[in-house]
């Protein structure tokens, strides 16, 4: 059974930092590309940042989140910081493979003072 579960997400002030992470099982973990989306109250799903053969970032973040992952642990991070209120959403995780597609239930962020 497939399963992408995130956590590490919570309140944090502006300017503060979280770690989130994204544990994978069911599946071939290194063969994935692994994504980071967020969804703000109102907004479309957006691109964060994605490692796969590269790594890439929104242009939002650029400086200030940095993804990596763990093959032996079957697990992605994305360590934020200098987080801005703009970043409250809840966040996703994504797995891709070919025709594979799967996804995590997400996790909430919220910065604010």
């Amino acid at each position: 059974q497939v399963q992408l579960v995130e956590s590490g997400g919570g309140w944090v002030q502006p300017g503060g930092s979280l770690r989130l992470s994204c544990a994978a099982s069911g599946f071939t973990f290194r063969s994935y590309t692994m994504t980071w989306y967020r969804q703000a109250p109102g907004k479309e799903r957006e691109f964060v940042a994605a490692t796969g053969s590269s790594t890439n970032y929104a242009d939002s973040v650029k400086g200030r989140f940095t993804i990596s992952r763990d093959n032996a642990k079957n697990t992605v991070y994305l360590q934020m910081n200098s987080l801005k209120r703009e970043d409250t959403a809840v966040y996703y995780c994504n797995a891709r493979f070919w025709k594979y597609e799967y996804w995590g239930q997400g996790t909430q962020v919220t910065v604010s003072s």
